[in-house]
């Protein structure tokens, strides 16, 4: 949400957006949503083929339940799933939210958007060490996948390297990255993210204001 929309919203939305924003929501319980309920229903619109594909995938799932239960038991099967999908879940998502979330990130509403600008300026070249980069695909060069998703996961860093105008893409490391986790709302006028602390400081403000209209003397 933007600042504006977070102020002028009621107690319950702005009650459920720090809901869905918290931590323990985003990177936990989300992922596990998703992943495990959500994705075992096609989607409304979804075509034939599609459907088709969820309900064989599901059919997989419960065979392959049902035959790893036998052998190691229902709750250790049911325990060792439980720890795959949730670290899983969280890491992968943590990968995409700070890749969007940072300072200096691109965001324009759908009038003034522009798609080179939104690749470019609006995700980040996450930094990541060798193995992690392996591991996840090259996931860090998430500027040159949102500017040519055609681009094959390992030719994304030749790209990177092959002009030197992405290196004025924002670069992030594993530490530097933990400051997405104080970002909350879009600063329209600022054009920047911004946290909780400055809600409360803009509502102080408007307090203060209030105050001292109603001490001012009528003439």
């Amino acid at each position: 949400m933007t600042v504006q929309e977070y102020l002028s919203a009621s107690r319950q939305r702005r009650l459920q957006y720090r809901l869905t924003r918290n931590p323990l929501v985003l990177f936990v319980l989300a992922p596990l949503f998703v992943f495990v309920i959500k994705q075992r229903f096609a989607s409304a619109n979804a075509q034939r083929r599609q459907r088709r594909s969820v309900w064989w995938l599901n059919v997989t799932l419960l065979i392959s339940t049902a035959l790893l239960s036998s052998l190691f038991g229902l709750g250790s099967y049911l325990l060792i799933q439980a720890i795959a999908m949730t670290v899983a879940g969280a890491a992968g998502l943590w990968l995409f939210y700070v890749q969007h979330q940072f300072q200096g990130v691109y965001w324009e509403r759908s009038d003034k958007w522009d798609y080179t600008a939104a690749a470019l300026r609006g995700s980040s070249y996450y930094r990541l060490p060798k193995v992690l980069q392996w591991i996840s695909g090259n996931i860090g060069f998430h500027h040159i996948h949102h500017l040519n998703p055609r681009i094959p996961n390992y030719n994304l860093q030749k790209c990177h390297e092959s002009d030197p105008r992405f290196g004025a893409v924002t670069s992030l490391s594993p530490l530097s990255s933990l400051q997405s986790l104080k970002f909350r709302f879009w600063d329209e006028q600022a054009r920047q993210l911004v946290g909780y602390a400055h809600i409360r400081k803009l509502e102080a403000d408007r307090r203060a204001d209030s105050q001292s209209d109603c001490a001012r003397p009528a003439i």
